[in-house]
């Protein structure tokens, strides 16, 4: 270790660790906002199956691939939270982008249902390598009082993953190529790309950079900064977040507001199509992605007022957000039914806002804070529960029409508000030393 990189004091966060810790929020928010490419790459290829002799594949079993993709996605987050918090986000995290550009890739060249099937469940794994290891990966770097504004902006890169992705893999797909097939080879490549970047940029924590620990009144001077995993064995961890009645509420509410994401994610530029169909295929991918765009922002507005309004109390904001959710996936059908663009962008772009903000809240900085020093694994079991609730997401628009589907997302969400609303005054309590 460098004597003299030890000896820096981390208050104010001058000189070369406050670099450092501008470096790693960009790469993780770089290598989140990557995984997206790859993700979404199936909804933007679903545009044109049907105009593809050679793989016909009906609206059912598009539902199905993504219900096994999800499922596999929550599977991955509950074990990957684990091994993050045992092996370091590094290994986790890199090992899961070259799977999921692998996994396209190969979506991309053998198109037959098995070869889907298999690549699916192979690409939820990947993906879910990314959230929990990512977020114990800067809480490494962040205090407890910045975590919320700091979280709350660093989310925005899977709204900006989202909303990018989509229009990047069709304009190659519809645009340059005309084939479906160029939605997974272009995002494959995006991923690989940013794969190497995080190689080359990304460090678990300051020690391995030469900097001391940080510490802050929620990791008192002289407490332990070893993984709990690594210290006390996965179990033990796993225990002590099960034991958690915050983190079961948080793993609820997640479980409550992923689906109504997910169908947005996966299905979005379908919906838009099957009932506005005047507009084209490309205005479909397009118009979806004003629910991306609101995402950008959502995030880093709950988590503002989650700092500063709410001095770090984190269910607040996301009870007030949760019941204006509540009101616009109430109207998001009928507004479709109209035909009207600009009343749809305008629903979508109020969905992302109210949605973001507290989906951001809930697996980020509440999941870290409440986690502890088990902060990987408590953050992988409240995406892994999240997971298990976007499974609906993913399934239901291909089974019902989207007015039943919108309803139950938004009974969803009012359960949601209630259950954060009952926790209105919780902080964390600080760390034993």
């Amino acid at each position: 270790m460098n004597n003299d990189k030890a000896s820096k004091p981390l208050a104010g966060f001058s000189g070369g660790i406050q670099r450092l810790r501008m470096q790693v929020f960009a790469i993780t928010w770089l290598a989140y906002a990557a995984f997206y490419f790859t993700r979404k790459s199936f909804s933007v290829a679903k545009l044109g199956f049907e105009d593809d002799p050679s793989f016909i594949i009906d609206k059912a079993t598009m539902a199905q691939m993504d219900a096994l993709y999800l499922a596999a996605y929550a599977i991955g987050q509950f074990a990957w939270g684990v091994a993050a918090d045992r092996f370091g986000p590094r290994v986790v995290v890199f090992g899961g982008l070259i799977i999921s550009a692998l996994a396209a890739i190969m979506m991309g060249t053998m198109a037959t249902l098995p070869i889907f099937a298999s690549c699916m469940v192979i690409q939820g794994l990947a993906q879910s390598t990314g959230w929990s290891g990512l977020c114990k990966n800067l809480s490494s770097f962040f205090t407890t009082q910045e975590r919320g504004r700091v979280l709350g902006l660093w989310s925005s890169c899977y709204a900006f993953g989202g909303l990018v992705a989509s229009p990047f893999a069709g304009w190659w797909a519809y645009h340059i190529f005309g084939s479906w097939r160029f939605a997974f080879f272009s995002s494959a490549i995006v991923v690989l790309g940013v794969a190497l970047l995080f190689l080359l940029l990304q460090r678990n924590r300051p020690q391995d950079a030469g900097y001391p620990a940080l510490v802050d009144e929620n990791r008192p001077a002289g407490a332990s900064t070893r993984n709990s995993v690594a210290g006390n064995g996965w179990l033990s961890s796993l225990k002590e977040v099960m034991q958690s009645r915050t983190i079961l509420v948080l793993g609820l509410c997640y479980f409550l507001l992923k689906p109504a994401r997910y169908a947005l994610l996966f299905w979005g530029p379908l919906m838009v199509y099957e009932r506005m169909p005047q507009i084209g295929k490309m205005a479909a991918v397009i118009i979806p992605t004003s629910f991306e765009v609101a995402g950008l922002f959502g995030p880093i507005l709950v988590g503002f007022v989650s700092d500063k309004l709410f001095r770090a109390k984190r269910f607040p904001a996301c009870a007030l957000s949760l019941i204006l959710l509540a009101i616009m996936l109430m109207l998001f059908v009928p507004a479709m039914n109209s035909g009207n663009v600009i009343l749809v962008v305008t629903i979508l772009f109020v969905i992302g806002l109210t949605l973001y903000g507290p989906d951001s809240m809930i697996s980020g900085a509440a999941a870290v804070d409440f986690g502890g020093r088990s902060a990987a694994t408590a953050s992988g079991f409240v995406n892994g529960c999240g997971s298990v609730g976007a499974i609906l997401g993913g399934i239901l628009p291909g089974f019902f029409d989207s007015q039943s589907v919108f309803m139950f997302f938004t009974a969803m969400a009012l359960v949601a508000m209630l259950l954060t609303a009952s926790r209105w005054n919780l902080r964390p309590t600080p760390l034993p030393a």
